[in-house]
């Protein structure tokens, strides 16, 4: 009996030791004290020749149980000191005072976004509005509200992405008119939607993303960044068109560069025109970049066509107004002369970051 309680209370003193055990040091020497060579434990399973025949068994079971659980207690206790030891060293090591410090490079807006809010900022001075409208449209208002006919090139799936198609089994997808829902190809829309619900004056822009199914180039995207206006007003004449736009490009790209327009058809603006401005390289002489004319083309516009008032519910008798297209990324490419439109889509911070 003396043995047994000689052995539970070597098993009591381990549980009790490993409690205060706070180093894998301090673990293998309990271990050694119960389990060495000389180990208290050891010394018992020694003298277990001494012991009768009959208690032989039971005495025997129990050291070896009493020496399965001191084993394992200290394996256990030795795998928490490591974890233990791992996550300290992690938190030591997020932050290794002894590298040099990491200079933060500050963000900047991309180019494209810089330009759009330049332009918003030039109209908002002039007391228009900047409104927002859905990227899938319908064609009602992406074609037929702004009087563009059934028939028209544009409508055709090899200008426009439809993402519903309509045409009838057994019969070629996206013929013109037999598609309904698609990406807008202009912000045009937006001023329809905007004039059923306002009623004049309406002085607005509408900014934002377009899709076209155009192969990239140097001077094509398929998704880029328009800015579209619209003015709706009694008395609004190409003159104040004209103004407008001529103040717009000074702001835009110098007070030193001359406009031109040029005679042109839009179906939803009449008399229409495109703009061009005097060619920054040159100065308006001719070079490589304007092609020799000493122009570019930077936008389209007009005067905005009675039938789009009619289907607007506005009364062209009484309103007149007009409405002009801008491409962000050509006045990007224009104002710093760029060869490519697509090194604004790249994501190169060795181009971006010169602006």
């Amino acid at each position: 009996m003396a043995m047994s309680d000689d052995l539970k209370a070597i098993e009591a003193q381990v549980q009790e030791g490993l409690r205060s055990v706070e180093s894998p040091e301090a673990l293998e020497a309990l271990r050694v004290n119960v389990l060495g060579r000389k180990g208290s434990l050891t010394a018992i399973m020694h003298m277990m020749g001494k012991v009768s025949p009959e208690e032989r068994p039971a005495m025997g079971q129990l050291a070896n149980t009493v020496r399965t659980h001191v084993d394992e207690a200290i394996k256990q206790r030795k795998t928490e000191l490591e974890q233990a030891a791992l996550a300290m060293r992690m938190a030591a090591d997020e932050v290794d005072v002894t590298l040099p410090g990491r200079q933060l490079t500050p963000g900047t807006q991309h180019l494209i976004s810089q330009i759009r809010e330049e332009i918003e900022d030039i109209f908002v001075g002039l007391g228009y509005t900047v409104e927002d409208g859905p990227y899938v449209e319908t064609t009602y208002f992406n074609f037929t509200a702004l009087n563009a006919p059934e028939d028209h090139p544009s409508r055709s799936a090899k200008d426009t992405f439809y993402v519903v198609d309509n045409a009838p089994e057994g019969k070629e997808a996206h013929v013109l008119g037999e598609s309904d829902v698609l990406l807008r190809t202009q912000t045009s829309g937006v001023q329809v939607h905007v004039m059923e619900k306002k009623q004049p004056p309406i002085y607005m822009i509408c900014p934002g993303t377009v899709f076209r199914p155009d192969t990239a180039d140097a001077n094509h995207l398929p998704q880029f960044t328009q800015v579209e206006g619209l003015v709706v007003d009694e008395g609004i004449t190409f003159g104040d068109l004209k103004g407008t736009l001529d103040y717009f490009t000074r702001e835009i790209f110098g007070k030193d560069r001359a406009t031109r327009y040029r005679p042109h058809f839009f179906p939803f603006t009449e008399p229409s025109c495109e703009v061009d401005v005097s060619c920054g390289v040159c100065g308006g002489k001719g070079c490589r970049f304007c092609k020799n004319t000493g122009w570019l083309e930077i936008l389209g516009c007009g005067m905005v066509d009675p039938n789009v008032f009619r289907y607007c519910g506005i009364d062209p008798e009484k309103y007149t107004g007009f409405a002009f297209g801008i491409g962000v990324e050509r006045v990007a490419a224009l104002r710093y002369d760029l060869p490519d439109l697509r090194m604004l889509m790249t994501g190169d911070m060795r181009f971006l970051n010169q602006f």
